[in-house]
């Protein structure tokens, strides 16, 4: 059963997103990441620029090759349920993501925003309804390197 856990308080979520990538990859993991379209392509614009010594190797799932899809540890997806990778999904967005008992791992980030929050226990209440068991990770006070 997919593990679930919910990264909340998150001030920034593109920023946030950003560091947890460097993360995991660093861990070896492979990660596919959804929204809407438009937090995609922020997120991939952030990628490229959120720390001036770094950068994390990724693709987005709509145009990319085959081959590139399977040998990016990182993608970006619109639809996760036809991703190359099924080890973690991260969900930037405001829907319970369609495919997401597929991965091994979700990862649910939300931020301060009241509209965000609200999003998020429906999403919650989702995976609880269904015998997930959640875990929570408060991010207040973290900082945001």
């Amino acid at each position: 059963m997919t593990e679930v856990a919910f990264h909340f308080n998150t001030p920034d979520k593109l920023r946030y997103a950003c560091r947890l990538l460097r993360k995991a990859v660093a861990k070896g993991s492979k990660v596919v990441v959804t929204g809407e379209a438009e937090l995609l392509r922020d997120l991939d614009v952030a990628l490229w620029t959120f720390a001036p010594l770094e950068f994390i190797a990724h693709c987005q799932q709509a145009g990319s090759a085959p081959a590139v899809l399977a040998a990016s540890t990182v993608v970006l997806a619109d639809a996760p349920r036809a991703a190359p990778h099924h080890q973690v999904l991260v969900n930037l967005g405001r829907q319970v993501p369609d495919g997401f008992e597929r991965f091994e791992r979700l990862i649910e980030v939300v931020t301060v925003d009241e509209a965000d929050r609200v999003q998020a226990r429906q999403r919650w209440k989702h995976y609880a309804e269904r015998g997930y068991a959640i875990t929570r990770h408060d991010r207040t006070g973290e900082a945001q390197q």
